[in-house]
């Protein structure tokens, strides 16, 4: 199989697909890989470091979808990229479709066979390639927002850790999975009060477990003041997650009121539309903006600020999936493993991924029906 990876092109888009190691594994394995001149020089790899494992180079993006079967990059890709995808190549990367019309009709008149990465399961039917980055944006998110909170920024001038006689900040986390329980890490590592909402039962009580001095509460109790609890606060940082689909809004525009000027809300979940509903995508050169007094950070692919360890981390999971997409028949391999068969989002001009369909009232093809 001849195989791709491109220099990312989204804004401060730092990672690379497949670190130099990775690449040396598909050589040995007997496929080509082509790297374009430059793809990994975020990541701290030069063209060099992949010539020595028996890459070739592309000189550019159209030259490198051109010679590769099976692209293989980080996120989602741009108009540019999509234009030179074909019924011919197979494309693994985040999609994150869902809060994404435009790109879903735009990849199903490809003819491309598209792959998310998000989507992936495991044995426990978790999320293995999505868990790396989720571990990485989770710690980010409350380092992102103690920043924010710096008068300078913007926020309230509120520290996180306590200081001898006073109270230190307090951090409400909306989901209790693996971005919130590293969010929760770090909050309760800097000395931050932390109250998570997490909606079920059995989480909960595993994360009693972990974090002893914590609070917990679910979304759909009685008792829960929202509202109150939010006046109290000074981060909220959203990390709730539907597999595939649009990420469910937990503040309203309205809640804003209930919180201090200068809070800070941190929204992990801006790829699948985010968690409140005055989400706004950011970048990191323009991190964050300011809606009712609130600042708001929405940084749409926070794990690219730490873009060495993402890679690493990114390229070591999403490897045997690498092998097994490089395969000839495509629909064996998925018949044979239905964590692989569980990333097709979109086949040979058709949506297959039953979230996305919901979440954009399309009509959904079996990618059984369609490979």
């Amino acid at each position: 199989m001849r195989i791709g990876v491109p220099i990312e092109i989204k804004a401060q888009e730092y990672r690379v697909g497949l670190i130099p190691s990775a690449v040396a594994e598909l050589v040995a394995a007997g496929h080509t890989v082509f790297i374009e001149s430059g793809a990994g020089l975020g990541s701290g790899y030069s063209d060099d470091d992949y010539l020595a494992v028996g890459a070739q180079l592309s000189t550019s993006m159209a030259s490198l979808y051109t010679d590769a079967q099976l692209i293989v990059k980080v996120k989602e890709p741009q108009s540019r990229e999509v234009s030179l995808l074909g019924p011919a190549h197979r494309l693994f990367c985040y999609l994150h479709l869902a809060p994404d019309p435009q790109l879903t009709t735009d990849l199903i008149a490809s003819g491309a066979t598209c792959i998310a990465y998000e989507t992936i399961t495991d044995e426990q039917g978790r999320l293995p390639l999505l868990k790396p980055m989720s571990e990485i944006a989770g710690r980010l998110s409350v380092q992102a927002g103690a920043h924010c909170l710096e008068k300078a920024q913007g926020g309230s001038g509120v520290l996180l850790g306590s200081v001898s006689g006073l109270e230190p900040g307090h951090v409400l986390i909306f989901g209790g999975g693996v971005v919130g329980s590293n969010a929760a890490d770090v909050a309760l590592g800097m000395g931050a009060k932390v109250t998570m909402i997490e909606p079920f039962a059995d989480r909960r009580a595993a994360l009693r477990e972990q974090f002893k001095s914590a609070r917990f509460a679910a979304r759909d109790n009685k008792d829960l003041d929202l509202r109150g609890l939010l006046a109290d606060v000074d981060m909220v940082v959203g990390a709730a997650l539907v597999p595939g689909a649009a990420a469910p809004k937990l503040l309203r525009a309205q809640d804003l009121s209930a919180l201090a000027p200068g809070s800070v809300l941190v929204d992990v979940a801006v790829d699948q539309g985010g968690c409140f509903e005055t989400t706004k995508p950011t970048t990191h050169s323009q991190p964050t903006y300011i809606q009712e007094g609130i600042v708001h950070y929405c940084v749409a692919n926070i794990p690219s600020a730490v873009a060495r360890t993402a890679s690493q981390a990114l390229s070591q999971a999403t490897l045997p999936f690498v092998h097994l997409l490089a395969k000839d028949n495509l629909k064996n391999e998925c018949m044979n493993n239905a964590n692989l068969a569980a990333g097709i989002s979109v086949a040979k001009g058709f949506l297959s991924c039953a979230a996305v369909a919901g979440a954009q009232q399309r009509e959904f093809s079996p990618w059984q029906q369609v490979l």
